[in-house]
């Protein structure tokens, strides 16, 4: 996610009602220079290749391989070219796109609006995940897990005054951590009013408070700890914080054998060997179920979703069969545009794929599970998605404990360009059973009100009253009663989808928050 973008995270709260980024494209004052002869056709275009590296502003030395830069000396025309003829070719809805001349536009500007604009029945963009990247960002984000901030990932219950912005986890070995722990209430960032200040000054200094732009940034924090009298204040100097994506493994005794937990919160490149390391834990235990905390889980490398859905299940249910089939526009019916082979559905991973220090091909555990508990949210998105998806689709039975997902069937590749990476939705992912329509999301069972695709389970919200893995907390309880009673508590994790004004469509939950994450932490990202 770019500066900007980071820096006006309340602003943009403030006027649209909502804690998610729809458009993290960046850039400003969009055809605000004279525009140079383009030699525009509407509807012709040259192949994207033969205007790729020419940049307005060329890269110089090497990259994070060593390798130098391919960039050389272009224009502004050139790169637009490059994103329009990519839109093109590569785009699962390149029809929709209005073609426009690139000589009118900044670039990141161009490439906001190649995409279309139209929305589903339910009122619902049909294009939420268009997003870009600066590539150094990128690689550092999705490779280690590394960004700048204090390690405490925040819900946003409310983002509009009066707000409530709680801890939902502290990442390990944080600032955070041992300063602030979940269901801590935020009330002041530097003194300014998180709850009430709806001013310019106000939300631009929480926004650098609670998001800061680089490291080494000390801000004050004053919360209100879940249960406590009074509330305290605090200071914090902002790092790179490494994220752990797979946290609180463990076993749980009950009457009818070892249930098995573990939070999964992002499908980076350090969650493979995390996941392993997990399930050799869980497989030594002897465990008879397995619950998986995804509440807070956006999705990520589709590889790393497949390993997991592969370990739950074990080699029986997956053998020969498709984990997901990704499906791209009608211009590439039998081949994938982007790595030039046969298109072949992405099978079960049974061995290692060689993320992050994980070394490629190795046999990876499985605990050969017939079910699986998964607790979800509205934060639940696309990869994690793809494993509730996958799993039905080989007739693993699926338990899913409270709300409804964010509904991200889709995917792509990322293309840098010039220094910046670009996500733009180029495939749609299919199961074994070539189900893979879930835009509403996955809801449990017994919900109500606007709901997706209907899984066994119960409608339970988040709980903040105790610590993530604590068998009292609401949705690890209700699973483990689930297991034993097969009944519900009281409904209450309702969701419901808000229609705002412009072309986007934000899921925002009326009793879970919406988490803050970097654009690509939401999505379904697969390697080139």
């Amino acid at each position: 996610m770019n500066d900007n973008n980071r820096q006006h995270f309340f602003r943009l709260a403030v006027v649209l009602g909502a804690v998610f980024i729809a458009n993290c494209g960046g850039g400003g004052g969009g055809g605000g220079f004279p525009p140079p002869v383009s030699g525009w056709v509407s509807g012709v275009f040259l192949p994207f290749a033969s205007f790729a590296a020419q940049c307005a502003a060329p890269r110089s030395g090497v990259d994070a391989n060593g390798q130098p830069f391919p960039d050389v000396q272009g224009s502004t025309l050139a790169e637009n070219n490059w994103l329009r003829s990519w839109s093109d070719e590569l785009y699962l809805w390149y029809a929709e796109i209005t073609d426009q001349d690139p000589s009118g536009f900044q670039t990141l500007d161009y490439f906001d609006v190649l995409k279309t604009f139209a929305t589903t029945a339910s009122g619902t963009a049909k294009d939420q995940f268009h997003f870009t990247f600066a590539t150094d960002e990128w690689l550092a984000l999705s490779q280690g897990g590394v960004s700048a901030g204090y390690g405490m990932n925040l819900s946003f219950i409310s983002s509009v005054p009066p707000r409530n912005v709680v801890i939902a986890f502290t990442d390990p070995g944080s600032p955070a951590e041992g300063n602030i722990a979940r269901g801590a209430m935020l009330l002041e960032v530097d003194g300014f009013d998180l709850v009430n200040d709806n001013t310019s000054a106000g939300i631009d200094a929480l926004n650098a408070g609670l998001f800061p732009a680089g490291i080494n940034e000390s801000h004050s924090f004053t919360v209100l700890d879940f249960g406590a009298a009074s509330s305290r204040t605090f200071s914090m100097v902002s790092t790179n914080v490494v994220s752990t994506p797979v946290q609180n493994v463990s076993t749980v005794t009950t009457l009818s054998g070892d249930v098995g937990y573990m939070l999964f919160n992002d499908h980076i490149a350090t969650a493979e060997q995390g996941l392993i390391d997990a399930v050799n834990q869980l497989q030594a235990a002897n465990i008879n179920d397995l619950v998986i905390d995804l509440r807070y889980n956006g999705g990520g490398f589709l590889d790393i979703a497949s390993e997991l859905a592969f370990m739950i299940a074990g080699p029986v249910p997956t053998a020969g069969q498709t984990f997901e089939k990704i499906v791209f526009s009608d211009k590439h019916p039998v081949t994938n545009p982007v790595t030039g082979q046969s298109l072949t559905p992405i099978p079960f991973h049974s061995t290692s794929q060689g993320f992050g220090n994980t070394p490629f091909g190795q046999a990876l555990p499985a605990l050969n599970l017939p079910r699986v508990f998964l607790l979800t949210g509205p934060n639940t998105c696309s990869a994690s998605e793809s494993i509730i998806n996958s799993l039905q689709g080989v007739d693993v039975e699926v338990i899913q404990i409270g709300s409804t997902t964010c509904g991200k069937p889709f995917g792509f590749f990322p293309f840098d360009n010039c220094g910046t990476t670009y996500f733009s939705i180029q495939f749609q992912g299919l199961n074994a059973k070539n189900f893979g329509d879930y835009t509403d999301g996955f809801s449990p069972a017994n919900s109500t009100g606007t709901v997706g695709a209907l899984v066994p389970g119960c409608s339970v919200a988040d709980d903040f009253s105790a610590a993530l893995g604590d068998p009292t907390e609401g949705r690890f309880a209700a699973a483990l009663n689930f297991r034993a009673t097969q009944s519900c508590p009281t409904l209450s994790g309702l969701a419901q989808k808000l229609a705002l004004s412009g072309p986007e469509t934000f899921t925002l939950d009326a009793v879970d928050g919406l988490m803050p994450k970097s654009p690509w932490l939401d999505n379904r990202i697969i390697e080139r």
